[in-house]
């Protein structure tokens, strides 16, 4: 059925209206010159937006924040404790897995993380897996450790139950395996309401065989292709010579990367450096892989048409990642390069070698505006980390905006929460000076860029005939420069994707 929404605001003109048909925009103009249509929606003068996009998301792991234990809030380790005790006498004497997310240590007044022992002593037996804010570093149970034979041998393992690296992609398969198929609907059912109410209608799936599972994909596409709500482009992290590209073309995936994990993350000490970290300079990160398998991942994704795509913090994996497109581009041309648009997920450190090979070969930068305000300036972690000075280098977006790279704004939910507007402000109101996005950039990156971004833009804009009705109905009659200009956080009123009214 055809579906007009008319007396609208679209941008900053009121009085319009927009025709949809067949899951596509087929008119818009003033209202008063609208086609009949099957369905009126009176927007009595609502601001009406592209609906936001979501560029890096994990959607079982969000679903089960959402639902679960979430520790964001926790000012203290003791704060955690509790937290956790409480979970535990609510659940009462279940003994399956308890799961949460989002301690940070930074700042808490015991100048420490969570160890096993702190968890021991309210789990019991009971198996537990806390994942630290930035989810590239946990805290297990003995319990759960008992469970994942040979833990104790592989790098990242602390006796304490703090685990890195492989210790910690192995506890956290172990506990997001132990989930069972309700649980895991149910938190993927959660993740789309959530984002659904928040004008999302589009999330980009960054799966792997480290953070979800072949099985866990599979089953959110299904959910989302058999509900009405946001759709969910899905992305499979796994080289190209451990078979990445099979599960990508059985399922018909947008890309071959987006966690595929190159390095860690800055709060963990895992991220990847060329120097070391200045507040534990014995350490400046781990590379997790060889430069030649990343080289083959590019090119066998590049001769297939494959849009690549890596999790790349440091500036040392970030060059990494871009010196492997690099031999591919001398192989294949740069033309077979830019047009698979491979992608750097997270990137955060820049260099100038960055900006002008990104721009090159058309590379796309997906960012987490929320990282910046959460932990940027000059008093946050990246300054506790890095020192000052490169802490203010971090995250810098009018650069890569201003050198023709195009950005699409993420959440990487649950590290920071689904919050679009949220994320678009923060790319404004950036904590160093001057690295912040215009308005209006920072609202294109969170909605037509993200379909740029896995390659599905309509070429005259989300606006205009022929593109696809992701729409968004915002319960404000201001025009949308007075909502960036206020930093404004309107309700959505009604999400269309696909041309399908929800709400």
């Amino acid at each position: 059925m055809s579906l007009l929404v008319t007396d609208v605001t679209v941008g900053d003109r009121p009085g319009r209206a927009v025709h949809v048909d067949g899951g596509r925009i087929t008119w818009l103009g003033a209202a008063a010159d609208a086609p009949s249509a099957g369905r009126v929606v009176a927007g009595e003068g609502a601001l009406l937006t592209p609906a936001f996009v979501d560029a890096h998301v994990h959607a079982t792991a969000t679903g089960l924040a959402l639902t679960g234990l979430d520790l964001h809030s926790s000012m203290s380790a003791a704060d955690a404790v509790a937290a956790v005790r409480s979970a535990v006498a609510g659940s009462g004497s279940g003994n399956g897995i308890l799961l949460g997310t989002g301690w940070d240590e930074t700042g808490w007044p015991e100048q420490r993380g969570l160890t096993r022992q702190d968890l021991d002593a309210v789990v019991g037996d009971r198996p537990a897996y806390l994942a630290r804010v930035d989810v590239h570093s946990a805290t297990v149970s003995t319990a759960l450790l008992d469970r994942i034979p040979g833990i104790a041998d592989l790098p990242g393992f602390s006796p304490d139950g703090r685990l890195r690296l492989d210790a910690h992609h192995a506890a956290r398969q172990a506990a997001y395996g132990a989930v069972d198929g309700v649980q895991r609907r149910a938190a993927q059912r959660a993740t789309l309401d959530a984002a659904a109410r928040l004008g999302i209608g589009s999330l980009h799936e960054m799966a792997g065989p480290e953070v979800s599972s072949a099985d866990d994909l599979r089953e959110l596409l299904a959910l989302a292709a058999a509900t009405p709500g946001p759709r969910v482009l899905g992305y499979w992290g796994e080289l190209s010579e451990r078979g990445g590209l099979d599960l990508v073309r059985e399922l018909g995936l947008a890309g071959a990367g987006g966690d595929l994990f190159c390095d860690g993350a800055l709060g963990s000490h895992t991220a990847a450096l060329g120097t070391p970290y200045s507040d534990r300079p014995e350490t400046a990160g781990h590379l997790r892989f060889d430069s030649a398998s990343l080289v083959e991942h590019v090119r066998a994704c590049t001769l297939a048409g494959v849009q690549a795509g890596f999790h790349c913090i440091g500036d040392a994996a970030v060059e990494q990642v871009l010196d492997a497109v690099a031999v591919v581009v001398e192989e294949l041309g740069a033309a077979a390069v830019r047009a698979c648009r491979h992608r750097l997920e997270h990137l955060e450190m820049v260099s100038d070698r960055v900006l002008e090979r990104m721009r090159a070969w058309d590379v796309v930068a997906s960012v987490q505006p929320a990282f910046d305000a959460a932990w940027g300036g000059d008093s946050g972690m990246y300054a506790e980390r890095l020192g000052v000075e490169r802490a203010l280098t971090c995250n810098p977006f009018a650069d890569l905006a201003d050198a023709g790279v195009v950005l699409a704004l993420g959440s990487d939910a649950p590290v920071t929460p689904l919050d679009p507007w949220g994320g678009v402000h923060a790319a404004v109101d950036h904590r160093t000076p001057g690295s912040g996005l215009r308005p209006f950039d920072a609202f294109d990156a969170a909605t037509h860029a993200g379909w740029y971004a896995a390659r599905a833009e309509h070429p005259a804009g989300p606006l205009a005939p022929g593109a696809p009705a992701d729409l968004a109905l915002w319960a404000t009659t201001d025009g949308l420069s007075r909502v960036l200009a206020d930093r404004g956080r309107p309700e959505c009123r009604l999400l269309l994707v696909d041309g399908v009214p929800l709400g």
